[in-house]
């Protein structure tokens, strides 16, 4: 037991001379205030919690707009089969493909902006957010070419028709921000992968270029990654495709790959570096992920994916990841058992190592059910993303109006990621007479609870004019959007056993301080 004292009143005299000038602005009051430690349980649940896990996948086209269902969405939430899937999955995020199939040479139509405008109207509804990425065409052509499986005109579009596109979107991003978890570069190349384009350089065996891109192929991307980081608000990040073009967008056409990753002392102030992640397409689908850790090279340097580049691509992922939001999907079981459960595979290494916090739940199957057949499915379904275990709390057993109130905070966070959007941390007093609530902001900030130990200790002023009475403590870690701060699917839940509220997110601390 921690013990704090502030004051009361005395009844003999001299102790009251000698106490008085620490307690003059207390009214001379001392009073004793036990701080308990309060023990938790661990749950091994797997439960939904927002902006992580295992996402659903969907597309729609502009030529034929399938809009969003709320009572579907709202279904994710809950543990459901997938196809050809051994596994079930809950989910909160919805990954969205929007394919503008017929506007390559043309403006977005008015209708599509209003549909888009229901998709985000739907998730707010069910309690999810959505992973939107704006692409040309998901259709492989093959034919007669090197590559064989896919041959150009891989049916993209050009700069200007993709700047105007952003142009277009500005507005509907800006207003939906709140279910929204990030956004994907897209735009560029089939799939929107920046990868098979007609107009923004072919770095594949078709391109005719030996493999790279040239100094204008990585200028015009830079272009298109500077408009979407202006369209989409400050607070929320875009994941490009692989980590060199980061690099490219930051540095210049001629950064090396040994370029420096974020730090924390740049993270999370929603400057350039800070708000682009990553989208690995295949994870663990080959020795460099099929392209993901390669050097594309410019004008004046090869292409290069031996070793040494795979080695420091990869440690620059590791590296800026903690401070990104990185995610995406397998996308190849040939490289089993690389891509399995350990100790025969490192499936679960890799995610920590690169802090992943969500993955899909559709694609490639093969590969996801390896996870389930050797037996470590449940815990990547668990620890995608963050997941806060509070074990212990120092906890006041009394308060006084008008002074500090301390309390210290000790969890673990046993996920591979921690939050990538910004969301206050807050105590909660409850009155347990009449239920009123009183709020506390805490400091901490919740996206710098990384893997491991996390300890947060801090002060909290009581108001002169608290009522005084007996009050539950709770936490609460709701969504920064007013617009759906209150609701409780988007707020986090610890993994605890006994302390969840679903009906308003709280989170309990079973624990009662008097406020006196």
């Amino acid at each position: 037991m921690i013990k704090k004292y502030r004051c009361t009143t005395l009844s003999i005299g001299l102790a009251a001379m000698l106490f008085s000038a620490s307690c003059k602005n207390q009214e001379n009051h001392l009073v004793e205030i036990d701080n308990v430690n309060v023990s938790f349980t661990e749950s091994t649940e797997d439960f939904p919690n927002p902006e992580r896990g295992f996402y659903r996948y969907s597309e729609t086209h502009s030529s034929n707009y399938e809009a969003l269902s709320a009572e579907e969405l709202k279904g994710y939430r809950s543990l459901q089969s997938v196809q050809s899937a051994n596994y079930k999955v809950l989910s909160t995020l919805v990954f969205r493909y929007y394919v503008l199939d017929d506007v390559v040479n043309t403006t977005i139509s008015a209708s599509f902006i209003t549909n888009i405008k229901k998709d985000f109207e739907a998730a707010r509804v069910a309690g999810v957010k959505l992973i939107p990425r704006f692409v040309y065409t998901v259709t492989a052509k093959s034919g007669n070419c090197p590559e064989g499986f896919i041959c150009p005109p891989y049916g993209d579009a050009s700069k200007a028709i993709v700047l105007n596109h952003i142009a277009q979107l500005k507005p509907v991003l800006r207003d939906n921000a709140d279910v929204i978890a990030c956004v994907q570069l897209g735009f560029i190349g089939t799939w929107g992968e920046q990868y098979y384009s007609d107009f923004f350089g072919d770095a594949s065996n078709n391109g005719g270029q030996g493999g790279k891109l040239l100094d204008n192929n990585w200028r015009d991307r830079i272009e298109v990654i500077k408009a979407l980081l202006d369209a989409v608000p400050a607070d929320r990040m875009i994941q490009l495709r692989y980590p060199q073009i980061k690099q490219r967008y930051l540095y210049g056409v001629n950064a090396p790959i040994t370029s420096a990753a974020l730090t924390e002392s740049n993270a999370f102030n929603q400057s350039d570096i800070a708000r682009l992640g990553y989208h690995n397409d295949c994870f663990l689908a080959s020795v460099n992920d099929f392209g993901t850790y390669v050097d594309y090279g410019n004008s004046s340097s090869p292409s290069r994916s031996d070793g040494a580049v795979l080695n420091t691509l990869k440690d620059y992922f590791k590296a800026d990841s903690k401070f990104v939001v990185v995610g995406g999907e397998t996308c190849s079981d040939d490289y089993s058992p690389a891509n399995n459960c350990e100790p025969a595979g490192k499936a679960q290494a890799e995610f920590a190592s690169l802090h992943y916090s969500f993955i899909n739940a559709h694609y490639n199957t093969a590969v996801n059910n390896d996870w389930q057949d050797g037996g470590c499915m449940d815990n990547i379904k668990r620890n995608l993303g963050y997941r806060f275990v509070l074990q212990s709390a120092a906890l006041p057993d009394n308060g006084v109006k008008g002074t500090q109130m301390n309390i210290k905070l000790n969890l673990k966070n046993v996920g591979y990621a921690s939050p990538y959007n910004k969301r206050t941390v807050k105590l909660l007093l409850r009155n347990t007479q009449n239920g009123a609530v009183k709020s506390f902001d805490l400091a901490t900030d919740v996206r710098k609870w990384y893997s491991g130990a996390v300890i947060v200790t801090e002060g909290i002023q009581i108001p002169a004019d608290f009522p005084a009475g007996d009050y539950e403590m709770l936490l609460n870690l709701p969504d920064a959007y007013a617009s759906i701060a209150t609701k409780p699917e988007f707020s986090i839940r610890l993994a605890n056993a006994n302390v969840w509220e679903a009906a308003t997110g709280y989170n309990k601390l079973n624990h009662t301080v008097k406020i006196n």
